[in-house]
C-alpha cells in the first residue's frame, strides 16, 4: 500500500473526530482540554490499528487472499456506514462528557473504533506498521484539534460534509483493494 493511500485513510479514519470535535468545540472548551483531547484521539488512533494490525496478521496468515478481500470488505461497509450515517439513520448526537478521565477515554475510543477494523484490513496487506500507525495518530490528533479549534468559528454542515468525505474515501479504497 503507497504512502498516498496510507494519508487517504488517515484522513477519512480521522473525519470522525473531526465532525465530533466540532459539536464540542462549539461548546466550547478551554486551551488545556484542546492539547488534551488532540493527545488522547492521536494516541487511541495509533493503539487501535496496532490492535487490528495483529488481528488482521494472524487471519491473513491463515486465510491468504480471502483475508485481504474481507478486510476491503469491511472498508467498503464502513465507508458505506459513515455516508448512511450522514443522512441521519440511526445516528444520535454524541452526548460526551469531558469533565473526567472516563468521558475522554470514552471520546477517544469512540473515535477510535473505526481504525481498530481498518487495522485489521491493513493487517492483511503488505503496510509499514510504523508508518501506517504513526501516521494515522498524527492525522487524527491534528484534526482533532482543528475541530477542537475550529468548531466555534464553523458551522454544523462541515462535520456532515466531512464524514460524507471520509465515507466516499473509505469505500474508494476498499474498492481498490479488491480490484
Amino acid at each position: 500500500m503507497s504512502f498516498p493511500t496510507i494519508i487517504l485513510l488517515a484522513l477519512a479514519l480521522g473525519t470522525d473526530a473531526f465532525s465530533m470535535c466540532l459539536g464540542i468545540g462549539m461548546a466550547g472548551v478551554r486551551r488545556g482540554q484542546v492539547l488534551l483531547i488532540s493527545a488522547t484521539v492521536l494516541f487511541f488512533h495509533i493503539l487501535m490499528p496496532l490492535a487490528g494490525w495483529y488481528a488482521g496478521s494472524l487471519a491473513g496468515s491463515l486465510a491468504g487472499r480471502a483475508a485481504g478481500v474481507a478486510g476491503a470488505l469491511v472498508l467498503v461497509y464502513l465507508g458505506a456506514r459513515m455516508i448512511w450515517d450522514v443522512y441521519g439513520h440511526g445516528r444520535e448526537e454524541p452526548r460526551v462528557v469531558l469533565v473526567n478521565t472516563p468521558g475522554l477515554l470514552v471520546l477517544a475510543a469512540s473515535v477510535s473504533m473505526d481504525a481498530l477494523s481498518v487495522g485489521f484490513t491493513l493487517g492483511t496487506q503488505r503496510v509499514n506498521l510504523a508508518l501506517a500507525a504513526g501516521t494515522f495518530g498524527i492525522v487524527a490528533g491534528l484534526m482533532t484539534f482543528a475541530g477542537l479549534w475550529l468548531g466555534g468559528l464553523l458551522g454544523r454542515w462541515v462535520g456532515e460534509k466531512a464524514q460524507l468525505a471520509g465515507g466516499l474515501i473509505l469505500i474508494g479504497i476498499g474498492v481498490k483493494i479488491l480490484l
